[in-house]
């Protein structure tokens, strides 16, 4: 008998966004997200390199792993992201516990943008949007050139 392995999706770029605009379609939701995807990927990073900075690089580069694979251009735009936020973070060394304040604060506005959508978040249906969702800012960005 073999094993089934579960195998990260094949989706483009443009249908993971596609999905993921699905649930994001309120301007005040748009916005939430727009302020709070970002600053979760920050405060994510921020308690990471409290705990781990190896671990935490090491999953960063597996994170634009995943990028790379959808796009050069989002890969390029998410690789900078991230020199920023070890930027921000050079600047504001805090510790676990504010990094976790201000994610737990970050997410409570998503949940609060989705309820305002009336549409649950697309992570419920494939945690693979966590990573989208950070994509969906940046190339929202791109796109206003």
């Amino acid at each position: 008998m073999s094993r089934r392995q579960p195998k990260m999706s094949k989706r483009t770029l443009e249908q993971w966004l596609s999905e993921y605009a699905v649930s994001h379609q309120n301007l005040v939701n748009k916005k939430i997200h727009w302020l709070c995807v970002p600053t979760i990927f920050v405060s994510l990073l921020g308690m990471g390199m409290s705990l781990s900075v190896w671990f935490t690089l090491v999953l960063s580069a597996l994170v634009l792993l995943f990028y790379i694979r959808l796009s050069t251009p989002l890969f390029l735009a998410m690789g900078m992201f991230i020199l920023i936020c070890l930027s921000v973070m050079a600047v504001m060394p805090w510790g676990f516990k504010a990094w976790a304040a201000v994610f737990i604060v970050a997410w409570i506005g998503q949940f609060i943008g989705h309820k305002i959508e009336g549409k649950k978040p697309s992570f419920l249906k494939d945690l693979q949007f966590l990573l989208i969702g950070p994509a969906w800012v940046a190339n929202s960005l791109m796109q206003r050139k």
